[in-house]
């Protein structure tokens, strides 16, 4: 009877030892079938397990955690709106002081240096886990069209933040935006309200050593896995003679998604895995191999009942 008693003891302390290494993933972040909402096939996230609270929270401390959840992650939001908002206004004057080939490569740098610092802070917070060091392989990649899937607004600040020569495309309210605007125009970021201006710009962008970063949905996602694609990226990659570098953004929270309001707070802490898939030539048809990769998306993604 000793001997048994010692032996499921013994048990418990090397099942103890193995589930630090794995992510903990909360019991409202699981689909009926037993896999974690967001991610591929159920797999863990890993490497992140120590930023993720299993226990169910109640009582004064969860409302102490909620309410310290709340102050840091908002106001983490206002230092990096500030930092944006500096940043544009001078952003704003080197553009037309310094020339294109001095300060394009600059406003990428500091953009990129601002999104790492602001993930790095949200990191240290406990604020969000995530797991971006794929993507660090891209910096020194040749030119590409780079195209994640979309499913929140975090998604471009997580990959500039590892990207030290990329471009996006940027929406006329943001090219317009005094936070953003200064920023994304000495960077030699996009417009996208001429799709015939922004194929050409990006074509030019990827010539000369840069890596264009593209949303194929070209809004976040609206219909899980992965919404429908735009032939853009295809089309960009096809005239400017580069592969497409295929990225899977992997996430349970549903945070800044679509139709998720800027100030409503979600469970704590976010938690991202950022991977890379197939780079791709674009052959052929670009219709044709638009919806042959958005279903290699779909079956990478996994279809997760909501």
């Amino acid at each position: 009877m000793a001997d048994a008693t010692t032996e499921r003891r013994a048990r418990g302390r090397r099942l103890s030892r193995r589930s630090r290494t794995d992510v903990i993933v909360r019991a409202h972040l699981i689909d009926p079938a037993g896999k974690p909402a967001g991610l591929t096939g159920g797999r863990a996230i890993e490497g992140l397990s120590r930023h993720v609270d299993p226990r169910p929270r109640a009582g004064l401390a969860a409302r102490l955690r909620g309410a310290y959840e709340h102050v840091v992650f908002y106001g983490l939001l206002l230092i990096f709106g500030l930092s944006s908002l500096v940043w544009s206004l001078l952003a704003g004057i080197l553009y037309w002081l310094l020339p294109r080939r001095i300060g394009e490569p600059l406003g990428q740098f500091v953009i990129m240096a601002v999104f790492r610092g602001f993930v790095a802070m949200m990191r240290a917070s406990g604020i969000i886990a995530c797991e971006l060091d794929e993507l660090n392989p891209l910096g020194t990649a040749p030119p590409l069209v780079i195209a994640p899937n979309h499913p929140s607004l975090l998604d471009a600040v997580l990959m500039i933040s590892r990207l030290p020569r990329v471009v996006c495309v940027a929406k006329a309210a943001i090219w317009d935006n005094w936070f953003l605007g200064g920023g994304a125009r000495l960077a030699g970021f996009i417009r996208n309200d001429s799709a015939t201006k922004l194929v050409r710009g990006a074509v030019r962008q990827v010539r000369s050593g840069r890596h264009f970063l593209i949303f194929p949905e070209g809004t976040r996602t609206n219909a899980r896995p992965v919404g429908e694609f735009k032939g853009g990226f295809a089309l960009v990659a096809k005239q400017a003679g580069v592969p497409v570098q295929t990225v899977f953004i992997e996430t349970p929270s549903r945070f800044l998604g679509k139709g998720w309001p800027l100030f409503k707070q979600p469970e704590f802490p976010l938690v991202y895995r950022v991977r890379l898939g197939r780079r791709v030539e674009v052959d052929g048809d670009v219709h044709d191999f638009v919806v042959g990769l958005h279903g290699y998306y779909q079956r990478e993604l996994g279809r997760v009942d909501p």
